[in-house]
């Protein structure tokens, strides 16, 4: 609907206001994508690439809000904290905090301690137990916050401890049945007593006794060709012949320097060759042809195989996969000694729990008392002076539960406590849970004194109501619009509204207009002063902007709200 809008939302009570469907819940709309909301790409105008919404909020440079902005790299400018959002039509969204692009959910941190924004769905949102609990802990301070935190640690350890003590007992049975195996694999490792590297041995001995005589043979021939065979003396052997050649060089070595040196290197191929039949000598002399000793290798190699076949490919896996499953034994056998720890850690945690959650029913009851009285004295300012608040902090029980005031009880992450807030709107009248005891314009002046409540024990500075108002009229219209100059003494308010007794007593009056063009429909904002105000709350009185008798009840509308601010 909107082409281009500036808003300026100027100190005190602003209040916004136009037609049905002229685009006031813009306001709403645009704040919400600003403080981290859901981008949702039906903003984005039909035609248009993209939805773009800009923000400047003025913020203290020693405030929480402008720390955390500049730590995530903004900078702020003149005191002001620029902010942006950009929303594609295919629903990509962007996200800058003064002049730096953030993730989205920076702009959610800061939105907590820059504006409360309420409105319809916040309404229904106070009838759930969780919201209401979490009003009266808010308004409990650190009272509840700190017993709070240290609950939630307790919880998540006892989490962790339940899951750890179900996994180990539940799965009692396969890890008996893992462990009996690998006491087998290990038991039929021990019976073998492998050694490192032993397989690869027994391999090179085997093929060595596999082929003793071949082997002999070889190294005899070897051996007679380099030193000569004793049964024929008449034969020529290697060892000889080089002899010979180096006696023949010697006897000339002195002519010729590279002649000598020839020498020398046959006299180092005879030293060679003499080394060599040695060995091959004592090759053979230590040759084992004992066929008992190739059985007994063999017979070895097929136990150890055994164990390959079953626990790695050779026995250096082997060994390894006994190395593991012996620390992995150990850890099995340990179950029991380990359930027994988590077992006592599990009671000691749940007797903690239980303390700790009685600390927190105890705060709650104590802040209860003051919190009810204060948003009962605040209905006593909004036409409701006989209505009583109250709240319902009551357990139940469960056997499984955690002990609190002498009796087991359920429990959750933020403790024991169901609290619900009770109205009786009248004299005589029981106190009801809201969402049944409460009519719409009543729920929207609860709503409206549980903030006010708040603004004076965790104020923000800016609060934007859309319609809390709704289902009220008459006096207590009028009282609502009081109570929120009021507010707005100390903190910045902007509420959108249709109630003209409550647009009267804003400060600055906004008027939000559609017109037509005939092909583009666009939405203007404009500040109303004057007549131009007296007019629209003449629209708002009667539908008539022209009606002598609704101009009349404006302007009187207009000086009683002065006279009372």
């Amino acid at each position: 609907m909107i082409d281009d809008a500036v808003v300026e939302l100027s100190p005190g009570f602003t209040a916004v206001t136009g037609e049905t469907g002229a685009g006031k819940t813009m306001v709403v709309t645009s704040l919400g994508l600003l403080l981290g909301g859901r981008a949702d790409p039906a903003l984005v105008r039909i035609g248009a690439g993209k939805a773009v919404v800009e923000g400047r909020i003025t913020v203290p440079r020693d405030a929480a809000v402008a720390v955390r902005a500049e730590e995530a790299g903004a900078e702020l400018d003149d005191g002001a904290l620029l902010i942006s959002r950009t929303v594609s039509a295919e629903g990509r969204s962007r996200a800058h905090l003064g002049g730096r692009s953030v993730p989205v959910g920076v702009l959610a941190e800061l939105a907590d301690e820059l504006v409360a924004v309420h409105g319809q769905t916040d309404q229904q949102g106070l009838l759930k137990l969780s919201r209401q609990r979490q009003a009266l802990d808010r308004y409990a301070g650190d009272a509840v916050a700190g017993p709070l935190a240290k609950y939630g640690e307790a919880y998540k350890r006892l989490r962790a401890v339940a899951a750890e003590l179900d996994e180990i007992t539940t799965r009692a049975r396969e890890r008996a049945q893992e462990a009996d195996l690998l006491r087998f694999g290990l038991d039929e490792i021990a019976a073998v007593e492998p050694r490192a590297g032993e397989d690869v041995e027994l391999a090179e001995e085997a093929e060595r006794l596999g082929h003793a005589e071949a082997l002999a043979s070889a190294a005899a021939v070897a051996h007679a060709g380099l030193a000569g065979n004793p049964e024929d003396p008449e034969g020529v052997d290697a060892g000889t012949l080089v002899a010979g050649a180096q006696r023949a060089l010697d006897a000339v070595r002195s002519h010729d320097p590279a002649l000598a040196a020839l020498a020398d290197r046959i006299g180092e191929i005879g030293i060679l060759l003499r080394d060599a039949a040695g060995d091959l000598a004592g090759y053979a002399d230590d040759l084992d042809a004992d066929p008992l000793r190739l059985a007994a290798v063999e017979e070895r190699r097929a136990a150890l195989t055994g164990l390959t076949r079953k626990y790695g490919e050779d026995i250096a896996t082997v060994l390894a996969w006994a190395e593991q499953s012996a620390a992995r034994l150990t850890e099995l056998d340990g179950d029991d000694e380990r359930i027994g720890e988590l077992t006592a850690e599990r009671d000691a945690l749940r007797s903690e729990l239980g303390g700790l959650a009685q600390a927190l029913t105890d705060a709650r009851t104590e802040a209860a008392e003051r919190f009810a009285a204060a948003v009962t004295a605040e209905l006593a300012s909004l036409a409701m002076p006989h209505a009583r608040v109250s709240f319902d902090i009551r357990q139940t029980e469960d056997p499984d539960g955690v002990e609190v005031g002498g009796r087991p009880v359920a429990y959750g992450p933020a403790g024991a406590d169901e609290v619900e807030l009770l109205l009786a709107p009248h004299p005589g009248a029981p106190p009801r849970p809201i969402a049944k005891g409460a009519s719409g314009g009543e729920l929207s002046r609860v709503m409206l004194a549980v903030e006010v409540v708040f603004a004076g024990t965790d104020p923000v500075p800016t609060y934007l109501f859309d319609e809390v108002d709704a289902g009220v009229g008459g006096k207590a219209a009028v009282e609502i619009g009081r109570r929120l100059a009021r507010l707005a003494k100390t903190a910045q308010v902007v509420v959108v509204t249709h109630l003209p007794q409550v647009a009267a007593f804003a400060d600055r009056q906004l008027l939000v207009e559609k017109t037509n063009d005939g092909s583009v429909t666009r939405s203007g904002v404009k500040v109303l002063e004057g007549e131009d105000r007296v007019r629209e709350l003449s629209r708002m009185l009667a539908g008539q902007e022209d009606s002598e008798t609704a101009r009349a009840h404006a302007e009187e509308l207009l000086a009683a709200a002065r006279a009372d601010g």
